[in-house]
């Protein structure tokens, strides 16, 4: 989350509402009306698609010149869509807004998921070092007032969704200016036109400097929630089924916060080894030769968006490209601070 000095002035906005948190966060799960949907969608020709991006839909005071941009990514959608060349799967993170959360609706996705709502709270048990950590919390660094916005998580999909499973991380487990936000994953269960299913999860992790905490305590908030990140995919995901889990992981030039989500994903229940969608895909262009585009290497530079991915027991996924529909365009200009980029896998026979 970039939320720079914003949060910090949001923080004492809240302190003078006295932790007022935000309401209207979205429906939980939300199927849009037939009229409001393409007939024709992206044709089915055995990949799957999907795009993630944050949309830094950020509420005032922090940003008061989004609306537009939002709308934009909508309709852009929107376009692609009604070419049949629109990503069949969007996760998104910050779309806090009402403007950030109607992106599904005005680009015509028949099948919407909002992540937790700003009033939802975690149940999980606190360690003697959450202890501690939470002792620590400091009002002025957004920590204690509780969360002013829901997660900004959203699953837009053309595939049914047949389960849905949200994950709140602790108050305990976040620093910062993040913690206004009610930060955790969500985990769809989709399934697609030949029958099959498949796993789609999104989340975004406690930011480092922007969130205005030290290093070190943004950092143990970052594993904190790493960890119950990889509970949560443990207890829900079914190996036998492929995941694709995209979004903010907010890693960044910091060795030590890759460190502890790699750490992490050597964890996780699955078919195969977790891999990187981008930099596998990136990795196959070298050996042959093939220039990286320069937003493919702004993505990677960047190290906060991944795609990671893995094949379920007999159910094979390997992503064959990857395409950049939201980047800067000639001047330089972006609808958000984040690329948003499209992983596309091949699903039967696919071998990677």
């Amino acid at each position: 989350m970039k939320l720079g000095s914003g949060l910090k002035r949001l923080a004492i906005t809240v302190a003078m509402l006295g932790g007022a948190s935000g309401a209207n966060q979205g429906a939980a799960v939300r199927a849009v009306p037939a009229e409001a949907a393409f007939a024709a969608v992206t044709p089915w020709d055995g990949t799957l698609s999907v795009l993630t991006y944050n949309v830094k839909g950020l509420p005032w005071p922090i940003a008061s010149d989004r609306p537009a941009d939002l709308a934009e990514i909508g309709r852009r959608l929107h376009e692609m869509r009604r070419r049949g060349t629109g990503p069949q799967v969007v996760v998104l993170q910050e779309a806090f807004t009402d403007e950030a959360r109607a992106i599904g609706l005005s680009a015509g996705y028949r099948h919407i998921v909002s992540g937790p709502a700003a009033g939802e709270a975690s149940d999980a048990a606190m360690t003697e070092a959450d202890r501690r950590f939470a002792g620590d919390a400091r009002w002025w660094l957004g920590e204690t007032f509780g969360s002013f916005v829901s997660s900004g998580l959203q699953v837009l999909s053309d595939h049914p969704v047949i389960r849905v499973r949200r994950l709140v991380y602790p108050r305990f487990a976040c620093a910062g200016s993040d913690c206004l936000a009610n930060k955790g994953a969500l985990l769809v269960t989709l399934r697609l036109p030949d029958g099959s299913l498949v796993d789609v999860l999104t989340t975004h992790l406690n930011s480092r400097h922007s969130s205005g905490a030290p290093d070190a305590r943004s950092l143990q908030a970052y594993r904190r929630q790493a960890e119950f990140l990889s509970a949560f995919i443990n207890q829900w995901h079914d190996p036998a089924v492929p995941l694709v889990a995209a979004g903010d992981y907010n890693v960044g030039t910091a060795p030590a916060r890759g460190q502890a989500l790699i750490a992490q994903v050597a964890g996780w229940r699955g078919a195969a080894k977790f891999r990187d969608a981008l930099r596998q895909v990136a990795g196959r262009q070298t050996e042959r030769g093939t220039p990286i585009p320069a937003s493919v290497s702004a993505v990677m530079h960047h190290n906060a968006d991944w795609t990671l991915f893995a094949p379920g027991t007999n159910a094979p996924l390997c992503p064959v490209a990857i395409r950049i529909p939201f980047g800067p365009d000639a001047k330089g200009r972006a609808l958000s601070d984040h690329i948003g980029f499209t992983a596309v896998f091949r699903l039967a026979g696919a071998r990677c």
